[in-house]
C-alpha cells in the first residue's frame, strides 16, 4: 500500500502523457558497437582555430531569461495553443511516497513488547524496521532503451546484392580459337542478336508518366517516406560510454545480509547396524580462521519405531522441527571451510567406545547370524531411552570439505574428494552447468561459483569415534588440519563404517516452506504441509558492514568446560541444565530457548550432552535463545548441574538426576549486554536471595552463608554471544544513543551510564563529547547502527535541543561529527563505491533512509483524528511524479498570482489548511536552512571533508528541500516563495564555493583531477534536483555563475571544456530538460510556400523572414539566452571541436572532443527514443532547437575521420593481399578529398583528424537526426540562402554520412577473422587510380591548389589502422548464427535509413534550387553525391529511391547535366551500367530505367557524347571487374531496346535506331568478355586480348584509352607494376596527340614523338590523319583525360608505377614531360612535389645500384595444331625477377593441361624443334632461358645495369653440342650455337609477351667457346675485385674456381688443350693468339683478387689465404710456358699488312 502526498511545481509544460512509463529520461546507459570499416584518416583543413591560450567571448556563459517570468508572460498572452501545450506539464516533477518495506517473512521478526516504549532500546528496535525511510524515485520519467534482442522483429528485412549469393557462371575451359591479326573492330564480335535471343525484364511502370516536377517530386517523396523507421538511434549499436555521468546509479533497498546460499538436505544416516535413534547435527567451520561459521542445525531420521522409544521425553512435535534440509550461507568463500556431521546418541551406560563397539564389530551382512545380538541391543536401547531420553551422549562424527565440493561441481569433474575422510565422499553428478576455470585450487572466490555450480550428492562412508576427551572446537580443528594436511585420517583416529548422503545445490530464490533463523515462514509459503527447510544463520568469518535493516535480537550460549577434578564427589556423568529466566521464582523461566530435531519449537530448558565417567568434562552444546525485547536487571540464565546415574539402582529413586549445584549469568550488566568469555563459580546448596542482581563473582555476604565449590573460584567456563540489532555492544554507541534517549526525556536523572552516574545539567557536555566520540568507534558496530546514527545526528542538528530549559547548541558539533563519519567510511577500504566514488552505505541512506523529522503531532494535523498515518514498515521515496494533467483551475491560481510570484495569492476558504501546517512549514523550511547553513559556516577539516564529499551534503539538502516542498501544499505557494532570499543566498554561496574548490584543485592539484571531477559531478546533480525545487531562473543564475567562475581560472582549455562538459551533460539530463531549453518558443516552420515561389518574392518582403531562419543555424547570444541549457552545450561542443593541437595535450583534446560529442549524442539519443516525441511535429520542434549544431557539424568536417566499408558486395570490391599492414603506405590527400567527394576544395589551412571513426559517426549521426526531423521547408530555406561554399561544405558531410554508415555486409560479418582488419598496398594502390581517374578536372584543380601533395604532407597522413572499428569482430566468436542475422538485419536498416535521409537532404536542395548562377554547381555537386551513394553498398530498397532521384534529376537538369557536368555524366553511366549487370532483378530493372532514360533525355542535343560514354563506361566495366556478370547485362541491353520499342512518343524519331546501334555496339563488347573470361588463368593471352581489343579502337582514342587503362589495372593487380606504367604512357601519349591537333602550346609535348625517350613502342599512338578522324567532333575525345590536366594525371601515375616498379630512370624521363606543363601553369606546388620525387627516384638509384633485380626473359615457342594460330609461334615472356625455369614451365603447363590433358607434352630442351618428330594428336610447348643481347657498339651506350634492361629488342641464348650429337663432350670437342632473336617490340611493353619476328644462329668453335668462357671469367674476377665495397665470400668463390688446385676443366686444363701446341691450321693463329692474351689477363686478375683478398680475411683465415696465394703461383708458372710462346706469323712487320690491308678495301 502507498501514501503518497503529490504536488505540483511551476506551468512548464510538455505532452499529455497517458503512462509515466513513456515518459523521458537521459539516465541511460547507451552504448554502441561501432561498426567495422577501415579507416581513412584524411588530413582536411580548417578556417577556425581557438588557441588554448585564450577564450573566445562567445565562451562565457550569457545572462539566462527570467525562466518563471517568461513562463508567466506566456500564459497570460492567451496563446491557446501555447496554453494547451504547457497545460500538462506537472507544477513540479517530485513527490513524497511511503512504500511498504518489502518484508521477506510473512510478519516482521519484532515481538508484540517491542511496539510498547519500556526502555531506551526501544526506538532501536524500530529503527532496524525502517519506517521511515525515504527513497528517490527519479527512474519514474526514465525509459529504458531494450536489447536490440527485440527491436530485429519490427523491421523489414533489407536486401543487399553483398548478402545474396549469385548463381554461379558456368566455367568453360579455355578455347584456343585462331585469333586474327585482323585490327578490325569485329575483332571478338559475337553475332549474338539481342531481339531474338533474349526476353526482356520487365519495365518500371510509369517512367515517363509524369510531366509536372512537382507532381514527380511528389510521388517520390510519398514513395521514400513510406516503411520508414522513425527512431534512428535505435539501429545503432549500442557502445560502452565511459563518460555517461549522467547515470545516477540508485542503491539497492535496505535489506538482510546474505551470503552465498546452499541447500544441504540430509538424505539418509545409516550405520551397520540399526538398534537405537541417532540425532545429527550440523555445521560449517572455517579452518583458516579457526572459527564455527553457522549456527548448528539439527535433524534426525530415525523411524518411527525408534521415535517411539523417546514419546515420554517429547511432549509435542512441532512442525518447524521436522526439518531435513537447511540453507547455509557463506559470506567469505575459502578452500579451508568444513561441513562437521556430529553424531549423538541416547545416553547409555559405558564409555563411547563401549558404545560403539557394536558398530564398529558387526556388519549389515551378518544381520542374520546377530539377530539375537541386535535384538538385545535394541531392547536395551528402548530402556536407555525411556529412562534416560533426555539426555544425549557424544558417539561420532564425519567432515567433508564442502568448498572443495562447491569447486569440483563448478568444474564439472567426475573425481573422487579427496579432501573427505579416507577418499569415501562420493559426488553423484546432476544438471549441466559451464566449466567455469581449468585451474581447481585458486583462490576460492575466483574458482567458485557459489551461486551456479552443480548440483552434488555428497556421500560419506567413513565416521570417526568421538573421543570423550577431546570434545572441544579447539580438538575439532586440529582434527581437520591433520586431514587436510595428510589427505586421509591418521591411524589414532577410530572410525566407524557407516553412510551419510547429503545433497548440496546452490540457491536462487527462497524455496517453498522455508523459515528464518527466527523460525518465521519466509515467502512464498507453502500451500500444501511441507517438510519445512531451515535457513542457518551465518557467522561470518570476517566483519561485514551492511546495516541492520530487520529486527534480529538472539542470543547464542556455548558451555565450554567443567572442572570437578579437585572435588572429592561420585558426580562423573555430568549435565547442565540451562534455562532463562526473567525473574528468581522457578516459574519465571521464558520459552526462549529453540529446540532441537522432532519437537516443540520452543523450550524452557535444556541439558548439555553427558561424558560417561569424566569429572573434567568438555562441552560442545550451542543454546540458540530468542532475546525478549525488554531486558531487565532481573533477566538471567540459570545453570543447574546434575550427575546422572545411568543405571537404576534398587533403592533409588524414579529420577536419574542428582544435583551438583547452581550458577548464573545476569543478562545486562549496566544496562548493557553481556557477551564474551565466562567462568563462573558454582553454589553448591542453595540460590543466594536476589542473586538475579548481581553476578555469581560479585554475590554479596549472604546469612546464612552460602557454600562454593573450589572456594568460590570460577570452575565453569562458557562463552556467550549475540547476533542483534537492538543491542550494539559498542561502548561509544551506548553511550551515545542512552544519552539521546534521555535528552527525550526518556529517562529520570542521575543517569547512569555504565559505571558513571550524569546529571542534568551535566547531559548536554557528555552529550557532545559522546558525539566527538561517535568515529572513533569500531568500522563494524557503526556501520550496523549507520542509520541510526545518522538519524540522530540530524536530529540533534535540524532541530533545536531543550536541556535543562535551556536551548542547547549541538548542532555545530553534531554536523563535524556527520562529516567526520562520512570521511572515514570513505577512506574506509572494506567498503564498496559506485562509479562516482559515491561511498555504497552512504548513499543507501540518503536514499532510502533519510528523513527530516516530523512535526510535533500539535502542530500538524494531516489526519481527520489529529494523528499521524501509520508509517510503519514503509520506506518514504522522494520520486519524480507523472505528468499528470493541471486544470483550469490550477491555471487560474498561476494567472491569478504572476503579477508578483514573491506575493502569495490572496487567502480564500481553500487555504484553511495550508494554515492549519504553517508552523509545520517553518519547521521543516528551518530544518532544511540549518543543513545549508552548517556548510556555509564549516570551517577547516571539516569544511575541507563537506566539499571533498559534496554529493553526501548536496543530497542531504535536496531530499530535506523536497521535503519541505512537500508540506507546502505548493499549489498555492509559487516557486520563488518556497524558500527565503536567506535560504538562497545560502545555496548560492555553497554553488560558488564549490566551484572555486573544483577550480583551485584544477590549477594548483593536477594529481587530484579525479577529485575535481567528482566534485565537479555533485555540484552538477545538485543543480540538477534544484530545478525541480526552487526558481529555475535562479538555478539558471547559479550555473551561469558556475561557467563564468570556471572561465575565470587558469585552467587549459581542453580540462575547462571537460569539466564543463561533464557539469552540463547532467543538467541537459534533466526529464524535463527540452521545457527547460524553452523548445516550443522557436519557430518550428519556415514559410508556407517553399522554393517554386522563391524566386518571385522580393527581397524586401522575405528578408527579415530569411534572416530569422539563417538565425536559427547560427549559435546566437539570442539562442544561448533564450535555450539556454542548449547553448552552453552547443558552445562547449563547438569549444572542444574548434581546439588547436598543442603538443602533448593533443590526446587530451581528442578526448574532450569525444566527450563533447557523446554528450550531444546521447542527448538526442534520448529525445529519438523519448516516447514523448514520438509525434513528428514534437520532433519538428526538438529538431529546431538542434539547428545550430548543423552549423557547428559542417564547419568541422575536416576534424572528422571517416570510413570506408571494408565489403562492398562486388561494387568497387578491391581485393586484399596477405602483406603486412604496418608496411602500408599513408592514403594521398587527394585520395582522401575524393572519397569525400570534394569539389571545390573547401578544406584548408592545417588541421588534422582528430576524432576517431567511431565518435566521428556518432557526430553525424546527430546531424543526420537533426536533418531527419527538422521542418522540410526550413530547410529549403536555409539551403536556398546558403552560401555557394556552405552549401559544397554540406554536400561534402553527405558524402562523408553515406561512407560512415555504409553496409558492412552480411557475409563478411559471418567471418570471424582479424584478416578483415589488413588492407594491402595493393588494395589501396586501387583505391587511389580508381579515384585520381574518377575526378578528371576536379582533380585538376586539386592538385593546382596543392590538394595532392601526395609525398610532402604525406609525414601528416595516417592509414588509421589502430582506429578501425573491428572490435565487433573481434567480439564476434561467441554470437550465435542467429544474432548474427539480427545484427546483419539491424545494420542494414540502419545504412538504409542513413542514406535516405541523405536522399531526403539531396531532393530537398535539389527543390530549392533558385533560378540562379549557381545553379550548375549544386546540381553537379548533389548528382556526386548520389553517384557516391552508388558506389557504397546499398540495399534494394535505397536504390530504387536513389534512381528515382537520379532520374528525376535528369529529367529536370538533363541538358545542363550533360552539357556542364560530363565528367559526372561519364562517372554516372559507368554507374548505371554497373547496376545494369546485377543479380539482383530489382537493382537491375531500375537501372535499365535509368539508363534509357538518360539516352532520351541527351537525345536532342548530346547524344553522340552519351553513346561514347556509355560505350567507355561498359568497356571499362568489362575490363576492370572480376565479379562482372554478362548475361545479367545483356539482358538488360535487351530491355533497354524494349524501353525505345515502347516508347510511343520518340518511335518518329531516330532515337530507336540509334538506340538499337548503340546496344549492338555495347553487345560486341560483351563478347569480347566472354573471350577474356576463358583466359582469366593465362594472364598472357589475356593481355593479348585486350591489347588486340584495344588495337581494334585505333580510330575511336576514348575507347583505346579506356583498354589502356583497363590493361594497366590488369597489370597492377598482377604486380607488374612496369607493364602498367607502360599502359599509361601510351595511354598519355595518346592523349598528347590529340591535345596537339586542339592546342599549339610550346609546354605540351608534340604528339607521341616526345615520349621516344621513355619507349620507342610509343610511337605505335600516333592519331590517324585528320581526315579520318577529328577531336572537334561531337564526343569524340571528350573525356575527361584528354584536357591538360588529364595527361598530368596519367604521367604521374605511370611515374609512381616506374617507382614501384624500380625503373627509376624511367621516372626522371615522364617528369621531363610534365615539368614544362607544371611550369607553365606556375603550379609552384606540384613542382616542389615532382622534384621531391625525382630526389627520391635519384636517391634510390644511388642506394640499390646493382642490387635492383630487374626482369627475367624466357623464350616459349608452341607446337602442335591443337594450338591454332599459335602453332611455331614463338614469343619472348618477360617474368619477375630471380624467376627460375622450372616456375614458368610449371605455370604454363598447369594451364594448358586444362585445355588439352594429357596431350601437352613439354620439350625439355633448347634444340631445334624437327616437325616430323612431333605427335600431330599432341601439343608441345618448349620453353628457353634468354639473356639481353647486344651488339658492341650498344654496349658503349648502355653503361647502367638499367640501360642493360631497358629498351631490349634482342635476346640470346646459347645451345652446346657436338660434332657426334652429344650436348657435352671435351673441351677439345666442345661446340656452341648461339641464337638470337628479335621481337616485334622493344621490353618493357603493354604486354609481358612479345612475338618473336627474326632469328639468327651462328656456330662457336671449340677454342673461341674457350675464349668465351675465359672473358667472362675474367670480367667477373675484375669486377669483384674492384667494386667499391668487396664481398670477401664472392671473391673467394671466384678465386676457388679460377686458382684451385682440383678444379675439373679449369683455367689450366684449357689452356693445356688450346695452347700447348701451335695450331696446324693457320686459320686458328689469331684464336690461339686471342685465348692467350685473355690467360694474361686472367692471371693478372686473379692476382690482384688474391692480394685484395689478404686485406679483406680474417685472422683465422691466414692458413686459407697462404693456400691461395700458392695455388695462384703454381698456376702462374704452370701457364708461363705457354703464355710466353707466341707464333711467329702473328709478329712479322705490320707496315705491309697495312698497306695490303688498304689495298683489299
Amino acid at each position: 500500500m502507498k501514501q503518497k502526498k503529490r504536488f505540483s511545481l511551476l506551468p512548464l509544460s510538455y505532452f499529455s502523457l497517458s503512462s509515466p512509463s513513456t515518459a523521458l529520461s537521459i539516465h541511460l546507459s547507451i552504448s554502441f558497437s561501432p561498426f567495422r570499416y577501415t579507416v581513412y584518416n584524411i588530413v582536411q583543413y580548417r578556417k577556425h582555430t581557438v588557441y588554448l591560450s585564450t577564450l573566445p567571448q562567445s565562451y562565457d556563459a550569457v545572462e539566462p531569461l527570467d525562466l518563471e517570468e517568461f513562463l508567466m508572460s506566456q500564459l497570460q498572452g492567451g496563446d491557446a495553443a501555447l496554453m494547451r501545450e504547457l497545460g500538462d506539464f506537472p507544477d513540479d516533477d517530485l513527490e513524497v511516497e511511503h512504500v511498504e518495506k518489502e518484508c521477506r517473512t510473512v510478519r516482521h521478526s519484532v515481538p508484540d513488547e517491542g511496539w510498547v516504549a519500556w526502555s531506551h532500546v526501544q526506538y532501536r528496535i524500530k529503527s532496524t524496521i525502517p519506517v521511515t525511510t525515504v527513497a528517490r524515485k527519479s527512474e519514474l520519467f526514465a525509459i529504458t532503451w531494450n536489447s536490440r534482442a527485440s527491436l530485429h522483429k519490427t523491421l523489414q528485412k533489407q536486401t543487399f546484392e553483398s548478402d545474396l549469393q549469385p548463381e554461379k557462371q558456368e566455367t568453360r575451359s579455355p578455347s584456343l580459337a585462331v585469333l586474327s591479326d585482323d585490327s578490325g573492330r569485329t575483332l571478338t564480335s559475337s553475332d549474338f542478336d539481342l531481339r531474338s535471343g533474349l526476353t526482356p525484364d520487365p519495365r518500371l511502370d510509369g517512367l515517363l508518366r509524369f510531366s509536372n516536377h512537382d507532381d514527380l517530386d511528389r510521388f517520390n517523396l510519398e514513395a521514400r517516406q513510406g516503411n520508414r523507421h522513425a527512431d534512428l538511434f535505435a539501429l545503432y549499436p549500442p557502445t560502452d560510454e565511459d563518460d555517461a555521468v549522467e547515470i545516477r546509479p540508485i542503491p539497492d533497498c535496505p535489506k538482510e545480509h546474505m551470503g552465498d546460499r546452499i541447500i544441504i538436505r540430509c538424505q539418509a544416516i545409516r550405520f551397520e547396524i540399526d538398534v537405537e535413534p541417532l540425532f545429527a547435527t550440523l555445521a560449517l567451520y572455517d579452518l583458516r580462521e579457526k572459527k564455527k561459521i553457522s549456527e548448528n542445525f539439527y535433524c534426525d531420521l530415525n523411524s518411527d519405531q525408534f521415535k517411539g522409544f523417546l514419546k515420554p521425553h517429547t511432549p509435542q512435535t512441532d512442525h518447524s522441527t521436522l526439518s531435513r534440509a537447511a540453507i547455509f550461507s557463506i559470506t567469505y568463500p575459502s578452500p579451508d571451510i568444513y561441513l562437521v556431521i556430529k553424531i549423538e546418541k541416547v545416553l547409555q551406560q559405558g564409555e563411547i567406545s563401549d558404545c560403539a563397539e557394536p558398530y564398529m564389530v558387526m556388519k549389515e551382512s551378518d544381520s542374520a547370524k546377530n539377530k539375537e545380538k541386535l535384538e538385545k541391543l535394541r531392547s536395551q536401547s528402548e530402556t536407555f531411552c525411556q529412562r534416560l531420553g533426555r539426555y544425549r551422549m557424544p558417539f561420532a562424527w564425519a567432515t567433508v570439505n564442502i568448498m572443495n565440493v562447491i569447486s569440483t561441481a563448478t568444474l564439472d569433474r567426475d573425481t573422487t574428494d579427496s579432501d573427505s575422510l579416507n577418499g569415501q565422499c562420493v559426488l553423484d553428478k546432476r544438471g549441466q552447468l559451464p566449466r567455469r576455470n581449468s585451474e581447481r585450487f585458486a583462490t576460492m572466490e575466483d574458482q567458485c561459483n557459489m551461486s551456479a555450480f552443480k548440483p552434488a550428492t555428497i556421500t560419506i562412508s567413513t565416521f570417526c569415534k568421538q573421543e570423550g576427551d577431546r570434545l572441544s572446537d579447539e580438538d575439532l580443528f586440529k582434527f581437520l588440519a591433520d586431514i587436510k594436511k595428510f589427505s586421509s585420517l591418521q591411524r589414532r583416529i577410530k572410525t566407524i563404517s557407516g553412510m551419510i548422503k547429503l545433497d548440496v545445490t546452490p540457491v536462487h530464490d527462497n524455496p517453498m516452506a522455508c523459515l528464518s533463523a527466527e523460525l518465521i515462514p519466509v515467502k512464498p509459503v507453502a500451500e500444501k504441509n511441507l517438510r519445512p527447510i531451515k535457513e542457518v544463520l551465518e557467522f561470518p568469518s570476517s566483519e561485514v558492514y551492511v546495516p541492520h535493516s530487520t529486527y534480529r535480537n538472539l542470543f547464542y550460549v556455548y558451555p565450554q568446560r567443567l572442572n570437578f577434578v579437585n572435588r572429592l564427589t561420585s558426580a562423573r556423568n555430568i549435565t547442565i541444565k540451562i534455562q532463562f529466566m526473567s525473574g528468581e521464582d522457578p516459574s519465571c523461566v521464558l520459552p526462549v530457548i529453540f529446540g532441537k530435531s522432532n519437537g516443540p519449537e520452543f523450550v524452557q530448558e535444556v541439558y548439555t550432552p553427558v561424558t560417561y565417567h569424566n569429572k573434567s568434562p568438555d562441552f560442545y552444546e550451542e543454546v540458540k535463545i530468542a532475546l525478549p525485547a525488554r531486558l531487565t536487571e532481573r533477566h538471567h540464565l540459570l545453570f543447574t548441574f546434575y550427575h546422572i546415574s545411568c543405571q537404576q539402582k534398587q533403592n533409588q529413586t524414579a529420577t536419574s538426576e542428582t544435583f551438583i549445584g547452581f550458577s548464573w549469568l545476569p543478562i545486562l550488566s549496566c544496562d548493557r549486554l553481556q557477551t564474551g568469555q565466562y567462568c563462573l563459580p558454582i553454589a553448591l546448596d542453595r540460590l543466594p536471595v536476589n542473586y538475579s542482581l548481581h553476578s555469581p563473582e560479585k554475590i554479596p555476604p549472604q546469612v546464612p552463608p552460602v557454600r562454593w565449590m573450589e572456594s568460590h573460584k570460577g570452575v565453569f567456563n562458557l562463552e556467550i554471544q549475540a547476533v542483534s540489532s537492538v543491542h550494539t555492544q559498542d561502548n561509544h554507541l551506548e553511550r551515545f544513543f542512552t544519552l539521546c534517549h534521555a535528552l527525550k526525556g526518556g529517562a529520570t536523572f542521575p543517569l547512569r551510564v555504565r559505571e558513571e552516574k550524569i546529571p542534568e545539567n551535566k547531559l548536554e557536555h557528555e552529550l557532545k563529547l559522546s558525539i566527538i566520540s561517535l568515529p572513533s568507534s569500531r568500522l563494524e558496530p557503526l556501520v550496523l547502527y549507520l542509520h541510526l546514527v545518522f538519524d540522530q545526528l540530524f536530529t540533534l542538528i535540524m532541530q533545536p535541543m531543550v536541556i535543562a530549559g535551556q536551548i542547547a547548541n549541538l548542532a555545530q558539533i553534531a554536523f563535524e561529527s556527520v562529516v567526520s563519519i562520512v570521511n572515514s567510511l570513505h577512506n574506509s577500504q572494506e567498503l564498496a563505491r559506485d562509479q562516482q566514488g559515491r561511498n555504497g552505505l552512504l548513499a543507501t541512506y540518503l536514499y532510502w533512509v533519510f528523513r527530516l523529522a516530523d512535526p510535533p503531532r500539535d502542530l500538524l494535523n494531516t489526519g481527520p483524528d489529529g494523528v499521524l498515518p501509520p508509517t510503519e514498515g514503509r520506506y518514504s521515496t522522494m520520486g519524480r511524479a507523472s505528468a499528470s494533467t493541471v486544470g483550469a483551475m490550477l491555471l487560474q491560481s498561476r494567472l491569478r498570482s504572476s503579477s508578483n510570484p514573491d506575493i502569495p495569492a490572496p487567502h480564500s476558504a481553500e487555504d484553511t489548511e495550508v494554515k492549519n501546517i504553517l508552523s509545520a512549514k517553518v519547521l521543516i523550511h528551518m530544518q532544511s536552512r540549518e543543513l545549508a547553513l552548517q556548510m556555509v559556516v564549516s570551517t577547516g577539516v571539516c569544511r575541507e571533508n563537506v566539499y571533498k564529499y559534496a554529493w553526501f551534503f548536496f543530497e542531504l539538502l535536496v531530499k530535506s528541500m523536497a521535503q519541505h516542498v512537500s508540506q507546502l501544499e505548493k499549489q498555492d505557494v509559487p516557486r520563488r516563495s518556497r524558500f527565503s532570499d536567506r535560504f538562497k543566498d545560502d545555496i548560492a554561496t555553497i554553488v560558488s564555493v564549490v566551484t572555486a574548490e573544483i577550480g583551485t584543485i584544477l590549477v594548483k592539484q593536477q594529481k587530484e583531477m579525479e577529485q575535481a571531477e567528482k566534485v565537479n559531478i555533485s555540484l552538477a546533480f545538485f543543480l540538477y534536483d534544484l530545478l525541480s525545487l526552487m526558481d529555475r531562473g535562479f538555478v539558471f543564475t547559479l550555473v551561469k555563475n558556475y561557467c563564468n567562475q570556471m572561465s575565470a581560472k587558469s585552467i587549459s582549455m581542453p580540462t575547462m571544456i571537460s569539466i564543463r562538459l561533464e557539469f552540463l551533460r547532467i543538467l541537459c539530463s534533466h526529464e524535463h530538460y527540452l521545457n527547460l531549453s524553452l523548445y516550443f518558443s522557436s519557430p518550428a516552420s519556415a514559410p508556407a510556400s517553399p522554393c517554386p515561389s522563391i524566386s518571385s518574392q522580393s527581397s524586401s518582403s522575405c528578408s527579415f523572414q530569411e534572416q530569422r531562419i539563417l538565425g536559427l543555424f547560427d549559435l546566437s547570444q539570442e539562442f544561448k539566452q533564450q535555450h539556454y541549457l542548449t547553448g552552453l552545450l552547443l558552445t562547449e561542443l563547438s569549444a572542444a571541436l574548434d581546439m588547436e593541437s598543442e603538443g602533448s595535450v593533443d590526446t587530451h583534446r581528442g578526448k574532450v572532443q569525444m566527450k563533447a560529442i557523446n554528450a550531444t549524442y546521447s542527448l538526442l539519443c534520448a529525445h529519438d527514443l523519448d516516447q514523448r516525441c514520438a509525434q513528428p511535429e514534437v520532433r519538428a520542434k526538438v529538431a529546431t532547437l538542434y539547428l545550430p549544431l548543423v552549423g557547428i557539424i559542417i564547419d568541422s568536417i575536416n576534424y572528422l575521420d571517416f570510413t570506408v566499408s571494408e565489403a562492398r558486395g562486388g561494387k568497387n570490391k578491391t581485393g586484399g593481399s596477405d602483406e603486412d599492414p604496418d608496411n602500408v603506405t599513408p592514403i594521398n590527400q587527394s585520395i582522401a578529398m575524393a572519397i569525400a567527394g570534394n569539389p571545390f576544395n573547401t578544406l584548408s589551412g592545417k588541421a588534422v583528424a582528430t576524432l576517431s571513426a567511431e565518435t566521428s559517426r556518432n557526430l553525424l549521426l546527430c546531424f543526420l537526426w537533426v536533418m531527419k526531423n527538422a521542418e522540410r521547408s526550413l530547410i529549403q530555406r536555409w539551403t536556398v540562402d546558403m552560401p555557394s561554399a556552405q552549401l559544397n561544405r554540406l554536400l561534402e558531410l553527405l558524402t562523408i554520412c553515406v561512407s560512415c554508415f555504409e553496409y558492412r555486409g552480411k557475409l563478411s560479418s559471418e567471418k570471424v577473422s582479424t584478416q578483415a582488419l589488413q588492407k594491402s598496398q595493393q588494395a589501396k594502390m586501387q583505391l587511389e587510380d580508381s579515384l585520381l581517374r574518377g575526378i578528371g578536372a576536379r582533380g585538376e584543380m586539386m592538385r593546382r591548389v596543392g590538394g595532392s601533395d601526395r609525398a610532402g604532407q604525406r609525414e601528416n597522413l595516417r592509414w588509421r589502422k589502430d582506429l578501425t572499428q573491428w572490435r565487433q569482430t573481434n567480439d564476434r566468436q561467441d554470437k550465435t548464427k542467429a544474432e548474427l542475422d539480427q545484427e546483419a538485419l539491424i545494420s542494414g536498416n540502419l545504412a538504409t535509413e542513413s542514406n535516405l535521409i541523405v536522399l531526403d537532404l539531396l531532393e530537398t536542395i535539389v527543390q530549392a534550387v533558385p533560378l540562379a548562377d549557381t545553379k550548375d554547381s549544386v546540381v553537379g555537386g548533389v548528382l556526386r553525391v548520389l553517384l557516391h551513394c552508388l558506389t557504397c553498398n546499398q540495399s534494394t530498397t535505397f536504390l530504387s529511391h536513389c534512381f528515382s532521384t537520379l532520374r528525376a534529376l535528369i529529367v529536370k537538369f538533363g541538358d545542363l547535366l550533360f552539357e556542364e557536368e560530363a565528367e559526372q555524366c561519364a562517372d554516372l553511366c559507368q554507374k548505371v551500367l554497373q547496376y545494369c549487370s546485377s543479380h539482383e532483378d530489382g537493382n537491375r530493372s531500375q537501372a535499365c530505367a535509368t539508363l534509357y532514360l538518360i539516352m532520351r533525355c541527351s537525345f536532342s542535343s548530346n547524344f553522340s557524347r552519351v553513346k561514347m560514354q556509355v560505350t567507355m563506361s561498359l568497356a571499362s566495366l568489362v575490363g576492370k571487374s572480376d565479379d562482372f556478370h554478362e548475361e545479367y547485362l545483356r539482358r538488360s541491353l535487351r530491355t533497354i531496346l524494349a524501353y525505345a520499342d515502347e516508347d510511343t512518343e520518340m518511335q518518329n524519331t531516330p532515337l530507336p535506331s540509334q538506340v538499337d546501334e548503340l546496344l549492338r555496339n555495347l553487345n560486341s563488347i560483351l563478347s569480347d568478355t566472354v573471350k577474356m573470361r576463358e583466359f582469366q588463368e593465362d594472364p598472357e593471352m589475356l593481355m593479348d586480348l585486350m591489347y588486340r581489343i584495344a588495337k581494334g579502337y585505333q580510330t575511336s582514342p576514348d575507347l583505346r584509352l579506356t583498354w589502356l587503362q583497363n590493361m594497366a589495372e590488369k597489370h597492377k593487380n598482377r604486380k607488374c607494376f612496369t607493364e602498367s606504367a607502360m599502359c599509361l604512357v601510351h595511354a598519355a601519349a595518346l592523349v598528347a596527340e590529340y591535345l596537339s591537333m586542339l592546342e599549339d602550346h610550346k609546354y605540351l609535348p608534340v604528339g607521341s614523338v616526345t615520349f621516344q625517350n621513355i619507349s620507342p613502342n610509343v610511337l605505335e599512338e600516333s592519331a590517324v590523319s585528320d581526315d579520318v578522324l577529328s577531336p572537334d567532333e561531337d564526343g569524340v575525345c571528350s573525356g575527361r583525360y584528354f584536357t591538360t590536366g588529364g595527361l598530368v594525371v596519367l604521367l604521374e601515375q605511370a611515374a609512381e608505377l616506374f617507382s614501384q616498379g624500380g625503373l627509376y630512370e624511367a621516372v626522371n624521363e615522364v617528369y621531363k614531360i610534365v615539368m614544362p606543363i607544371l611550369e607553365a601553369h606556375r603550379d609552384f606546388r606540384e613542382l616542389g612535389s615532382a622534384h621531391h620525387k625525382l630526389q627520391r627516384a635519384f636517391d634510390n638509384i644511388i642506394q640499390k645500384g646493382h642490387k635492383r633485380m630487374f626482369g627475367t626473359y624466357f623464350r616459349v615457342g608452341f607446337y602442335g595444331a591443337k594450338f591454332g594460330d599459335l602453332d611455331e609461334r614463338e614469343f619472348v615472356y618477360k617474368e619477375p625477377g630471380i624467376t627460375h625455369l622450372p616456375e614458368i614451365s610449371h605455370r604454363l603447363e598447369n594451364f594448358y593441361s586444362q585445355c588439352f590433358g594429357d596431350a601437352l607434352e613439354m620439350i625439355k630442351d633448347s634444340k631445334d624443334i624437327d616437325r616430323s618428330k612431333l605427335d600431330a594428336n599432341k601439343a608441345y610447348i618448349q620453353i628457353t632461358y634468354v639473356e639481353p643481347f647486344f651488339d658492341d657498339y650498344e654496349m658503349k651506350n648502355r653503361l647502367t645495369n638499367f640501360e642493360k634492361n631497358f629498351n631490349l629488342r634482342r635476346f640470346m641464348y646459347t645451345t652446346p653440342f657436338t660434332k657426334a650429337g652429344r650436348p657435352r663432350g671435351e673441351l677439345s670437342e666442345q661446340y656452341k650455337r648461339k641464337t638470337i632473336l628479335t621481337t616485334l617490340h622493344a621490353f618493357p611493353y603493354v604486354k609481358t609477351r612479345i612475338n618473336v619476328i627474326q632469328k639468327e644462329e651462328f656456330d662457336l668453335t671449340p677454342i673461341e667457346v674457350a675464349i668465351e668462357d675465359m672473358q667472362k671469367k675474367t670480367r667477373e674476377l675484375a669486377v669483384a675485385t674492384h667494386r667499391e665495397q668487396p664481398d670477401a665470400k664472392m671473391l673467394q668463390m671466384l678465386l676457388q674456381g679460377s686458382v684451385g688446385a682440383t678444379v675439373n676443366q679449369g683455367p689450366l686444363e684449357v689452356a693445356q688443350v688450346f695452347l700447348n701446341e701451335i695450331p696446324a691450321d693457320p686459320k686458328l693463329f689469331r684464336h690461339h693468339n686471342k685465348l692467350r692474351l685473355c690467360f694474361k689477363e686472367f692471371i693478372m686478375r686473379c692476382g690482384e683478387a688474391v692480394e685484395k683478398n689478404k686485406h679483406l680475411i680474417t685472422m683465422d683465415q691466414k692458413e686459407y689465404q697462404h693456400e691461395l696465394k700458392k695455388n695462384y703461383n703454381r698456376l702462374r708458372e704452370n701457364l708461363r710456358p705457354m703464355l710466353e710462346r707466341k707464333i711467329p706469323e702473328l709478329y712479322k712487320p705490320i707496315i705491309k699488312p697495312r698497306l695490303e690491308n688498304r689495298q683489299k678495301k
